[in-house]
């Protein structure tokens, strides 16, 4: 019985040894499983972290000891038409931060604001505005330091981590100001324009054009960003600079215009504190000469960015500089329009080189009297005396004839009511009123007595200073119509051509058209030269000048009517306006000028044209004297 109860114990013990081997062989089997999924995962990840993202992680681990930063290139140069520097470039320091290596961005801004004479709060709000922006990326906290600043924190490097130097050009005026509305000027990249931009070129704190030439060839200026590769400690002090990729310059722009001519405009106008415009056209090719806008922006202002004052000032100045007037600003063209009123007229058939109108000083028409500027009157008068002595009864009575919409059909034949197409941006294209346009505009039908107004350049006439240059170089050479040229070429800094431009014709006076203009001239030659002409102060000994002077009513205000010029306020003053071309046998070159407020075309604008056409013709002139001189001692 106990030998039966043992073997059963035996038997029980087998059973009981046999189930535990087994599940120590299952936890044996799992643990060996584990521990080879543990080994294969590890060994992934080995894989991934050493061979397959190998550059991804050998990135991010420079990243934590190399900073790569762009190296802004110099912008391409603006040269005038015989290679005179106008605009170039020069190094600025900026003062800029980066938050990923920056210990304490609060202790290290409230040391920085003492030394760049800022207030703590600017530089924090800079800081903010850079919300959500990578922390690699550099924020300028200032720009354009002066050479003590930069001293004392190059030599201190070790209180202000993540502050660094970046170099960047900037911009230097050899000439001032000049032509600065056409040249505009450059500022940083705003938030809008990052966000518009498409080629993924510009970082925040870019400088990038803002206005003028500057914005409108941005691409050509811009040139090609370098790097530029630091090593960096734990606390983000620089230890040793590593290799570098040099930025390349931006292509240079050569203007049409001819810096000393434009001086000598821009000169006049801001010594005599004029607004206005002048623009002066080479008449067979359409090369801009001179595009002259007073008064003008001053382009250091905008250097590091213009302060809140002066971008106030520039807002609130009456006399407008932030305006380009060469093109962004239309004027009623007075009696310059009455070349216009004469082509119509005798091209329509309704006069002719020997119709006479007489001119008591008023003409009647309906229940209305209009007067001419010369209240005596001109007596009888032919289209030639009625151009040069600005007869407004003649004038009056062509329009009446030919009629607004004939006015129009020709003011446009000579580029007026349109934009010309010049390399300026916001141009104005003016206003041409037709029948149609009022009906449209006022829903109102069109009254002849308001085409008694347009005739004489009134009325809801509008034209740009460049407009009326563009007639009357027209007019000189012969029916040809030019578009405006501001840029002559664009070149790398090695000086090879990468774009020529060349006169482009946009419109051309019919055969019969043509046939009247040798009439016209013949008026505008008496304007300057004849004994009753309008603008005989511009006369210049040895040149022959022919032109046409413009008196624009502003506002027509009854209660200062008899009172002194001087003694009406500046902004109810008319617009004066004088437009030429020289010489009048062969003529080379067109002159307008356009004087806000400026009362007299003959006195208030005519004196600057004629400056300008004595520096044009300076070597003409000097040789002209000379023969003379010789003349007169070989005579002798």
């Amino acid at each position: 019985m106990e030998k039966k109860i043992f073997l059963d114990d035996i038997e029980e013990i087998e059973e009981r040894d046999d189930t535990a081997l087994l599940m120590l062989k299952k936890r044996a089997i799992f643990a060996i499983v584990l521990i080879l999924f543990f080994f294969v995962v590890i060994v992934a990840r080995l894989w991934v972290l050493q061979i397959s993202s190998v550059e991804e992680y050998k990135h991010l681990a420079d990243n934590n000891r190399v900073r790569i930063r762009s190296v802004p290139p110099p912008r391409g140069h603006i040269l005038d038409r015989y290679g005179r520097e106008i605009v170039t470039n020069r190094p600025s320091f900026n003062v800029v931060m980066i938050r990923e290596d920056s210990f304490d961005i609060d202790d290290v801004l409230k040391r920085l604001s003492s030394v760049l004479d800022e207030d703590l709060e600017k530089l924090w709000e800079k800081i903010r505005d850079a919300a959500g922006t990578p922390l690699y990326l550099p924020i300028i906290l200032k720009e354009d330091i002066d050479w003590e600043t930069l001293a004392y924190l190059e030599n201190h490097k070790y209180k202000f981590s993540g502050i660094r130097i970046e170099v960047q050009p900037v911009r230097t005026y050899h000439y001032g100001d000049l032509a600065a509305n056409a040249i505009g000027y450059i500022g940083s990249i705003n938030k809008k324009q990052l966000a518009e931009d498409q080629s993924d070129v510009y970082e925040g704190g870019d400088l990038i054009g803002k206005r003028g030439l500057e914005k409108l060839r941005e691409t050509d200026l811009r040139g090609e960003k370098g790097k530029s590769s630091t090593e960096v400690n734990a606390r983000g002090f620089e230890q040793r600079q590593l290799k570098n990729i040099d930025p390349l310059a931006g292509r240079d722009i050569h203007l049409t215009i001819d810096a000393e001519l434009q001086q000598v405009a821009e000169q006049f106008m801001s010594v005599s504190d004029k607004a206005g415009a002048v623009i002066a056209l080479e008449v067979n090719t359409g090369r801009l000469l001179v595009a002259a806008s007073s008064p003008t922006i001053h382009l250091d202002d905008f250097i590091g960015g213009i302060s809140q004052k002066n971008w106030d000032a520039l807002l609130n100045n009456n006399k407008h500089p932030l305006i380009n007037k060469v093109a962004q600003a239309a004027y009623p063209p007075g009696s310059t329009y009455k070349v216009i009123t004469a082509m119509a007229g005798l091209a329509s058939g309704v006069i002719d080189e020997n119709t006479v109108f007489y001119c008591p000083g008023y003409y009647y028409f309906g229940r209305r009297v209009y007067r001419c500027w010369k209240h005596s009157g001109h007596g009888a008068v032919d289209i030639r005396r009625a151009i040069t002595e600005s007869c407004d009864v003649f004038f009056y009575q062509v329009g009446q004839r030919a009629g607004v919409d004939k006015l129009a059909e020709y003011a446009n034949k000579f580029g007026l009511g349109l934009k010309t197409g010049v390399e300026m941006e916001h141009e104005k294209s003016g206003l041409t009123p037709t029948q149609k346009w009022k009906r449209k505009r006022y829903q109102e039908k069109w009254h002849e007595g308001e085409t008694l107004s347009v005739a004489i350049g009134q009325g809801f006439n509008l034209m740009t200073p460049l407009q009326i240059c563009l007639m009357t170089s027209a007019v000189a050479n012969g029916g040809k119509l030019y578009k405006p040229q501001l840029i002559e070429a664009v070149s790398t800094p090695e000086g090879e051509i990468v774009e020529r431009f060349s006169p482009e014709l946009i419109g051309e006076l019919s055969k019969r058209d043509k046939s009247f203009l040798p009439i016209i001239k013949d008026g505008l030659f008496g304007v300057v030269h004849g004994k009753r002409g309008t603008a005989r102060k511009v006369k210049i000994k040895g040149l022959t000048i022919a032109g046409k002077t413009g008196t624009a009513q502003v506002v027509r205000i009854a209660q200062y009517k008899g009172l002194k010029e001087k003694d009406i306020p500046y902004k109810f003053r008319d617009h004066a306006w004088f437009t030429c071309y020289a010489p009048a046998e062969n003529p080379q070159i067109a002159v307008t000028v356009l004087v806000e407020h400026g009362l007299h075309g003959g006195s208030g604008a005519g004196p600057i044209a004629r400056l300008v056409l004595k520096k044009y013709f300076e070597s003409y002139l000097q040789e002209q004297a000379q023969r003379e001189n010789l003349q007169k001692k070989t005579s002798g």
